[in-house]
This record gives C-alpha cells, sequence and structure tokens, in this order.
C-alpha cells in the first residue's frame, strides 16, 4: 500500500511559508496600527507633507 505522506522537504517549505506569511501580517498589523500607512486614494500634496 502506498502511503501520501508529503516528503521532509515539503513539509519544511510549507511551514516556513505559513510561519513568514504570518510574520508579514503582523508587521503589516503593526505599520498600519502606529499610522505609517498612507492611502493610495490620497492626493500627492498630502502624501508630502
Amino acid at each position: 500500500m502506498k502511503t501520501s505522506q508529503k516528503p521532509a522537504t515539503s513539509k519544511l517549505l510549507i511551514r516556513y511559508d505559513n510561519e513568514l506569511k504570518a510574520l508579514l501580517m503582523q508587521d503589516l498589523k503593526a505599520f498600519k496600527e502606529k499610522g505609517q500607512f498612507i492611502s493610495n486614494n490620497q492626493p500627492a500634496a498630502q502624501q508630502a507633507a
């Protein structure tokens, strides 16, 4: 009977991708909470101020 287990390398890559995504989402959330996020909808004059 064949097993459908993924190779160890694939498991590591999936884990790495998931942890990296979680870290990036945390950083983005913190960045937005600091108020440094500028919407692309604002005119350029307001961004320079």
